[in-house]
């Protein structure tokens, strides 16, 4: 009978240890399910970020399309008015030049009553003009026009008695529908 005894407790001690064993195991399997399931959580994650990103990228994409889209049909656009501008000068140039001279010549001379310089404007034509004078200081940034019946022969006078006292740099205009402007800076 004392065979038995000592024959149970190194099967205690092996169901012990096998126990022991299988816990470990076990725990380990559990360790490993949880690490498992946290990975396909972080894989979940990473594949709706991974979406999002692509999905940003395409609308991103899509926007920029967009954009060149509208960048080549707005050059487009510019190219066309650049035509139609430089077909517009053209015209203007042509119906300028098709215009005869105005037959007015203009003069300046020392103003007698003030300071300033006055304008001699001289109508050579046998008929009667109206013009339209146009002044421009470009240093003081004034600017005025004034209409002006020109009698056929004769010359008239203008000055600060009539609105504008002239100075050296004044921008100065002569317009009339029938002839070409004259443009000229006071001396």
């Amino acid at each position: 009978m004392s065979e038995a005894p000592a024959v149970t407790a190194p099967r205690r001690r092996g169901l012990f240890a096998a126990l022991l064993v299988a816990a470990a195991l076990f725990m380990v399997v559990c360790g490993l399910a949880l690490y498992a399931f946290i990975l396909n959580v972080d894989l979940g994650e990473m594949k709706r970020q991974l979406s999002k990103e692509i999905e940003v990228r395409q609308q991103s994409e899509r926007y920029l399309d967009e954009m060149r889209n509208q960048i080549k049909a707005s050059q487009r656009e510019v190219e066309q008015l650049r035509q139609q501008l430089s077909y517009k000068e053209s015209d203007y140039q042509t119906a300028i030049s098709a215009k005869p001279a105005m037959p007015v010549t203009v003069s300046f001379r020392a103003s007698m009553l003030g300071k300033g310089l006055v304008a001699v404007i001289q109508n050579s034509s046998d008929r009667y003009l109206t013009v339209v004078l146009s002044v421009r200081n470009p240093t003081l940034s004034n600017a005025r026009r004034f209409k002006l019946d020109l009698e056929p022969r004769s010359s008239t006078d203008f000055g600060h008695l009539e609105g504008w006292q002239f100075s050296s740099g004044d921008e100065f205009a002569l317009f009339n529908d029938e002839f070409a402007a004259i443009r000229l800076t006071v001396p």
